[in-house]
């Protein structure tokens, strides 16, 4: 393979152009055009699909976050606003921040899962 190389280098550039005269222009023209076609067709493929893949991947890693972030807020609230009616602070506070994160883990779990376990008065199961 090295005297291969060694040969190819030693081969001056007026003999590559009387070989690329003989018909391999031909050869290589095509092959680019070939090739240019090909190119045009799996880059506008490829980059909508990256494009549409990272917008649900986005989507999804923002439904997650937001989907944790409300539950144990929601409890916390919960939580803080029973204890302070109820005088028991802070027990009924962290209860209920338990609970919270509870719930938002468990709405990531279905989220994964694809378990929507929809209610409502349209739902069809």
């Amino acid at each position: 393979m090295f005297r291969k190389n060694l040969w190819f280098v030693s081969v001056s550039t007026k003999e590559r152009r009387l070989r690329l005269d003989n018909g391999e222009t031909n050869e290589l023209d095509d092959l680019k055009r070939r090739l240019d076609i090909a190119l045009e067709k799996n880059s506008g493929a490829n980059s909508q699909e990256d494009i549409d893949s990272s917008k649900n991947g986005k989507g999804q890693a923002l439904r997650i976050s937001t989907e944790l972030i409300v539950a144990v807020g929601v409890g916390g609230g919960l939580g803080f606003f029973l204890d302070n009616l109820l005088g028991t602070k802070p027990w009924l506070l962290i209860v209920f921040l338990l609970l919270g994160n509870a719930a938002g883990l468990w709405n990531i779990y279905r989220l994964l899962n694809g378990k929507n376990y929809r209610v409502g008065l349209n739902h069809k199961k």
